[in-house]
């Protein structure tokens, strides 16, 4: 019985001759592979004198009980040997060479031709000419080994040939023998063989071992008669078996009749590559070359030649690429019929799904392999196991089906792990586990989960999220752990319930004990990259608004109170095209200005999807531009809290153009850097503010008591305080006016107007008078100076032809409005007196008193 699968076999498969490269001894694994690779590179040959390509399968393991099945298929049969070895010195040589015997003897029933090459042996012996020993001083002095295996290659053709001659020639009263797999052996004991059920059978699998000679030695055309022939005989004695075995090979020579190019995946047409038997490779100086040349002159002569194809009719025998997909069927039904020919089942239908995956027939690709997945073999190890799912797994692959693929891609993962392994072999499980993420629409970046509608089914990426966390935890990496962790938590935040979600933050808590979660990169051993993994929906932002300074720290445009102003209006153009988008949103400039210096003011609302009370702590704001000091804060919001305004701060250092891209958080021990680029559906009046330089704070103080009412709303460009004084006609009072730098700016300019307010359009006369010398020679004022300067109010009305103005006076009297300290650029002005001529035509109630009432 076939123990072992070979599940990487094609169709092609069929035309090569299997050469086995082993090593003999001790032999250091990196020079094997480097020889081996270089042997291995001599894969196709042109047959000299012809049009006939010679295809070369070389393994450097092969099990002794599938070359027993040669016979069965020739393919199957290992026809050459080539071992490796070191000899450092003449006496170890004659060891050496009984190695090399002892070798040949396990493969010894089928070999053509065997080669020995020996690395380090130099002298007496080295120099002597042998044809099937090869001496190199070193591994790096071997230039002629691809010549060696061409060599090589030519001897194995000719005895190819002569076997292929001697038993497609009809020799008449010869009797043909039964050719037999290794279980049939006792069954044909006792057999009658002059019967002609016998002799058909023996023709018939006679006829199909000619035929696989025919296609390994390149007359494709041929094998394909011989296939037709032997199909004929074998079933009409219902040789099921051997039927099956002649359909295979009808299909494979149709296979590569139609698909030069191979089915194997891969990469161009098959071609010769490794080298051409040609005249100049013939007239090498070799022992018995002449004998040889003779030989292949005779084997071109006599039986069928390599020009066949033209009396055969060419392809009239080839099947079509539908049919071959039924032979394929055909042939897998016969070896459904024997317990014994489990691996020659199986590797039946890979090749079949390999041929349905360039015809593109995926549903029937399906069926060959879900037919492959139920059959029977021996007790397979757990490494055996690992090796068919996962090729099952690239089969599903390669025909479209991803989510099936990933499926046997998992199992072969969690074998990796198996209870019954002494050593599991976690970090194959979980190289493995991260080749399934693509077939379950998984990603490891989160951005690919915030660009819309969720793909996959969730339960299960989190059931493979989960086993990706338990994967990294038995390897000791807990940096994984937090990442996958993290990861499940963002992504799949929506599809967990409430029991979930606590589960899962108390273990992502007791991960990040040990290492909490960073925003760096992870890189994996193999050259991965696992990108960071922000918690942007813990909390959830859903608005962001920077907001202007307090009205008493605004900075105000320089400009003269007593001056014009002169309004710059630019023309006003309507379209109706408007060009909007979010970046453009975040992006555009915001109309205020902030102070470098001062502390500015981020407002966001959030809100907390999670079931139980969120802890965010070192929250703060990321900021491009200038020089920027975030003063981090703690929140506990309370469980599905709904909207909540919070308010980040922070200090801008330097001035220029400020970005606010977004906000840095802790949660759960995992560090966070949230830009607004990522976040969906986020609201925001513009990121981008002008910070100005640092400018002076001065605080005002009067010797007047404040007034209990405001007698004109202040505009929201200046910062005022009402004190009151009633006064006769006149009397005049001075009102004492105190300036404190509070600032870190020295006050550099002072400027002092007054405005009468006339609400009734009445006349009256100027009342306040200051002098600023004295003030201007503290200038400019230090921080944490004083400077004053006095008012002096003096009323003096002119009742004359004027009788109802006493009564006027008492409705809302006058209102002296002082404007706040310019910014350090303003000039010195002289005061400005306004005054309004009355309307004689208004009356108003009587007042008992005249009075004046003092705004500053």
């Amino acid at each position: 019985k076939m123990s072992v699968p070979d599940y990487m076999q094609c169709a092609e498969d069929h035309q090569t001759l299997l050469v086995v490269v082993q090593p003999i001894g001790i032999v250091p694994e990196e020079s094997f592979f480097r020889i081996y690779k270089r042997i291995s590179a001599v894969s196709q040959v042109n047959v000299r004198d012809s049009q006939r390509v010679l295809y070369i399968r070389y393994r450097h393991h092969y099990p002794p009980e599938n070359n027993e099945w040669g016979d069965f298929q020739t393919h199957r049969k290992v026809v050459g040997l080539i071992t490796i070895t070191e000899c450092s010195s003449a006496k170890e040589w004659p060891q050496t060479f009984e190695k090399f015997h002892l070798q040949k003897e396990m493969y010894g029933s089928t070999l053509y031709d065997s080669r020995l090459f020996v690395f380090g042996l130099q002298g007496e012996i080295a120099e002597q000419p042998r044809t099937d020993v090869a001496f190199y001083p070193s591994y790096h002095e071997c230039e002629t080994v691809e010549k060696r295996i061409e060599d090589f290659i030519e001897s194995l053709f000719i005895v190819l040939e002569s076997k292929r001659l001697d038993r497609a020639t009809d020799k008449s009263g010869d009797k043909i023998p039964l050719l037999c797999v290794p279980f049939e052996k006792k069954d044909f004991v006792g057999l009658d063989t002059d019967s002609r059920h016998y002799k058909k059978r023996c023709q018939g699998r006679m006829r199909k071992h000619v035929g696989d000679l025919c296609l390994q030695a390149g007359m494709l055309q041929d094998s394909l008669v011989h296939y037709h022939m032997a199909v004929e005989l074998l079933r009409s004695v219902n040789d099921f078996l051997w039927l099956g075995a002649a359909l295979e090979g009808l299909c494979s020579a149709s296979v590569i009749y139609h698909y030069p190019g191979g089915t194997g995946g891969k990469v161009g047409p098959r071609r010769a590559q490794g080298g051409s038997l040609s005249a100049e490779a013939g007239n090498r100086h070799r022992p018995g070359m002449d004998g040889i040349s003779a030989l292949f002159c005779a084997l071109t002569s006599n039986g069928i030649n390599a020009d066949t194809s033209a009396e055969i009719g060419r392809a009239k025998n080839c099947l079509s690429p539908e049919d071959i997909i039924e032979k394929y069927k055909e042939a897998i039904s016969y070896y459904g019929k024997y317990k014994n020919a489990g691996v020659i089942e199986l590797e039946a239908c890979v090749k079949a799904v390999r041929v349905l995956a360039i015809q593109k027939r995926s549903m029937e690709a399906s069926e060959f392999l879900q037919n492959a997945v139920y059959i029977n073999l021996r007790q397979l190890s757990e490494e055996e196991k690992i090796q068919r799912y996962s090729i099952l797994s690239e089969l599903y692959e390669r025909i479209g089906f991803h989510r099936k693929s990933a499926f046997f891609k998992r199992i072969a993962a969690m074998q990796c792990a198996a209870p019954s392994i002494p050593e599991p072999g976690w970090r194959a499980c979980y190289k493995l586990l991260l080749e399934t993420l693509p077939g379950y629409s998984l990603s490891l970046d989160p951005q690919d989960f915030s660009k819309g509608t969720h793909r996959g089914w969730a339960a299960v990426q989190m059931r493979l999220l989960h086993e990706l966390v338990y994967a990294s935890r038995r390897m000791g990496n807990p940096a994984l752990c937090v990442r996958h962790l993290s990861f499940l938590l963002q992504t799949m935040l929506d599809f967990l319930s409430d029991q979930e979600k606590k589960d899962v933050t108390q273990s992502l808590e007791s991960y990040t004990a040990k290492c909490p979660g960073t925003m760096e990169v992870i890189t994996l051993p193999d050259g991965l990259k696992l990108p960071p993994v922000p918690f942007t929906k813990l909390p959830i932002v859903k608005s962001v608004k920077l907001l202007n300074l307090p009205t008493s720290l605004r900075p105000h445009k320089m400009k003269s109170l007593l001056g014009q102003n002169v309004s710059t209006k630019s023309p006003f153009i309507y379209s109706p095209i408007i060009a909007h988008s979010r970046g453009e949103e975040r992006n555009k400039k915001i109309d205020f200005q902030w102070v470098q210096g001062d502390v500015c003011e981020v407002q966001l609302m959030v809100y907390n999807p999670m079931p139980f009370e969120l802890r965010v702590e070192n929250m703060g704001l990321l900021t491009t531009g200038v020089e920027f000091e975030s003063l981090p804060a703690a929140l506990s919001l309370p469980a599905e809290s709904g909207l909540y305004p919070v308010t980040l701060v922070g200090v801008p250092q330097t001035t220029g153009q400020i970005t606010v891209n977004g906000y840095h958080t802790s949660v759960f021990g995992v560090f966070s850097d949230c830009l607004l680029d990522s976040l969906p559906g986020v609201k925001t009046n513009g990121c981008t503010v002008e910070v100005i330089p640092a400018l002076p704070r001065v605080q005002i103080s009067t010797s007047l008591p404040r007034s209990a009412h405001t007698l004109q709303p202040s505009s929201g460009d200046e910062i005022s305080t009402n004190v009151s004084v009633q006064l006769y006609n006149g009397e005049t009072q001075q009102l004492i006016i105190k300036l404190e730098n509070i600032g870190t700016e020295p006050l550099e300019k002072l400027e002092v107007t007054a405005k009468t307010v006339n609400t009734k359009e009445k006349l009256y006369g100027d009342f306040l008078s200051w002098n600023l010398e004295d003030t201007l020679c503290q200038f400019p004022l230090k921080p944490g100076k004083i400077a004053t300067f006095v008012v002096n109010i003096k009323v003096k009305l002119d009742f004359s032809c004027q009788e109802n103005l006493l009564q006027d006076l008492s409705d809302d009297g006058i209102s002296v409005s002082g404007l706040p300290l310019s910014s350090p650029f303003r000039q010195v002005v002289k005061p400005r007196v306004e005054t309004k001529t009355l309307n004689p035509q208004e009356s108003s109630k009587v007042g008992d008193f005249s009075h004046v009432k003092v705004r500053e």
